[in-house]
């Protein structure tokens, strides 16, 4: 006799609805626009591919528009069925051919299973609050970071390290990944369906509402400064319990100077000679690092 279980598997799997063998389906369209095109739907989801990626948009609480399987990525059904084989929550499970999957998919060798997920919506105010526990607010301002990896990464590491929340700004003539592109998604691991994160939000006005909460903006600097008003200061010269936002730049060019000057400070990752700077993720990965451990400590008379 069948286990309960088992048996509700086989009624599901009776109930499926026949596989998508039409390329022109309007979910496949969706997922392709989502995934290859590394845009939003016209309802606001965007994509993740791989079983990891869904099953971390499948535990985020994010709206979830549909679940797609292919032939082969059926065998990953199992692993997310407590995600998604839940009454309450109603999800479209869709299946379709593997040569069909792999037209929608961004990757090259698709795990043959993916999502549509609308990221939660953040205000400003998300970003400033904190959980029980928490000193303060830690947040990461991308401004200008280009390569959708290293924004991915950036705010997994930052995620890791204890921050409450992420903006990506447009810098000068350098505007920033999107944070929810498929790369993008990818290379936080999830992260980003989990962070609270202002997408596309105007340098100026950020940094002024900033100034009003009374987060201390740091610049982090590509470059030495003979600015002697505002030196530069060692990672572990800040004071990281504080309510602290980090500025990280473009990849070649940093922060814009006057981003730099308007900060409250700038800060930078002494380094062995003849090395110039950086990769941004590597050094946003030093900057958090010691964000963490400063902040996982109890504070004693003000000493960091």
């Amino acid at each position: 006799m069948a286990t309960p279980s088992k048996a509700a598997r086989a009624e599901r799997t009776s109930a499926a609805p026949a596989a998508i063998t039409s390329r022109d389906n309007r979910w496949l369209k969706e997922f392709r626009l989502a995934l290859r095109g590394g845009l939003p739907t016209e309802s606001g989801f965007v994509g993740v591919e791989g079983v990891r990626l869904v099953e971390e948009a499948l535990r985020s609480g994010c709206p979830i528009a549909a679940v797609l399987f292919s032939e082969s990525g059926e065998r990953h059904h199992e692993r997310l069925a407590p995600l998604i084989d839940r009454p309450e929550i109603a999800i479209p499970i869709l299946r379709t051919t593997d040569r069909l999957f792999e037209g929608v998919a961004d990757t090259e060798h698709p795990q043959g299973v993916a999502a549509l997920v609308k990221p939660r919506a953040a205000s400003f105010d998300d970003l400033l609050r904190v959980s029980e526990g928490v000193c303060s607010p830690l947040l990461v301002v991308l401004a200008g970071v280009q390569d959708p990896g290293n924004v991915g990464t950036i705010l997994r590491t930052a995620s890791a390290f204890g921050a409450t929340g992420a903006v990506t700004a447009a810098s000068g003539q350098s505007g920033t990944a999107s944070p929810f592109s498929p790369k993008a998604l990818r290379a936080s691991a999830g992260a980003a369906l989990h962070l609270p994160i202002l997408a596309g939000m105007s340098l100026p006005i950020l940094l002024a509402q900033l100034r009003v909460a009374n987060v201390r903006t740091l610049a982090s600097c590509v470059h030495e400064s003979a600015d002697v008003e505002k030196p530069m200061l060692a990672p572990w010269e800040v004071d990281w319990c504080e309510p602290v936002a980090l500025l990280v730049g473009n990849e070649g060019a940093g922060l814009p100077e006057d981003v730099e000057r308007s900060a409250d400070a700038r800060i930078r990752i002494p380094m062995s000679s003849g090395v110039e700077s950086l990769n941004a993720a590597a050094a946003a990965a030093v900057l958090f690092y010691e964000a963490a451990r400063q902040r996982s400590r109890p504070r004693q008379d003000g000493a960091l």
